[in-house]
């Protein structure tokens, strides 16, 4: 009989995986991995962007790593990371250097690139901190349906770039922690006034890293209730005879 396990850090549920490199238009090589469900066409899928490179941020930040690792067995979710240029992990080193929040607009279209040759469905952009910066300032000029920005600062995006979302017909979700260091809820809200249509989330105890597995767990069941609702509430165990 087989026994279930506990869904925790660490733990890596099957996918078919893949190592990719993107190319950008600056002539760039960036590294990442595609995780794709094991069996099946994937419903939606989450192109993601990092913290900062200069704070340590890279593709295997956990909340990244472990949505790679989950959310195409749990949810039929195509996640696809890379490293921002200059930017190292385990799986390599992206061409370049650290381009302040500016260059990464090639990065973010290189990677809507890579989407788009793959007929990857229903693209979402999900950007963590610095991510978010990328994703407000340059999202709107691909085809995507929308944005989860986890933890934003807003301190690269000016007022313009964020009403500009406004009207646009994309989505926008905004997961702002009670306990952040750069931006809280009562102060998030007034800077997202100018974007009535966001779907704003206050997280009680959240902080800006998400650590923790509570932690976990709630950022990646906002990010599925956007991209694949209908597979929730997302399981906690998985049968450990079928761990990848």
């Amino acid at each position: 009989m087989s026994t279930d396990v506990e869904i925790r850090a660490g733990i890596e549920l099957p996918a078919a995986r893949e190592n990719i490199e993107l190319q950008t238009d600056d002539g760039l090589t960036l590294v990442g991995e595609l995780a794709m469900p094991e069996h099946g066409e994937p419903v939606a899928t989450m192109v993601t962007l990092h913290p900062l490179p200069t704070a340590g941020g890279f593709m295997d930040s956990h909340i990244l790593r472990k949505a790679a690792a989950r959310l195409p067995a749990l949810a039929d979710i195509a996640v696809l990371r890379f490293n921002f240029r200059g930017v190292t992990s385990p799986r390599g080193t992206s061409d370049g250097s650290f381009g302040e929040g500016v260059d990464e607009q090639h990065d973010l279209a290189a990677a809507m690139r890579f989407a788009s040759e793959r007929g990857l469905p229903n693209p979402w952009l999900v950007g963590w901190s610095f991510g978010t910066e990328v994703a407000l300032k340059y999202g709107l000029q691909h085809p995507v349906v929308g944005a989860v920005l986890l933890s934003p600062p807003l301190h690269r995006t000016k007022d313009d770039e964020l009403s500009a979302w406004a009207g646009s017909g994309k989505r926008l979700v905004a997961v702002i922690p009670e306990l952040d260091d750069f931006l809280r809820p009562e102060e998030a809200r007034q800077r997202f006034a100018s974007v009535p249509e966001v779907e704003f989330v206050a997280v009680e105890d959240g902080r800006h890293l998400w650590v923790g597995e509570q932690q976990t767990r709630r950022v990646l069941t906002e990010i599925v209730e956007r991209l694949n609702p209908a597979v929730l509430p997302l399981p906690t165990t998985w049968p450990a005879d079928n761990l990848a």
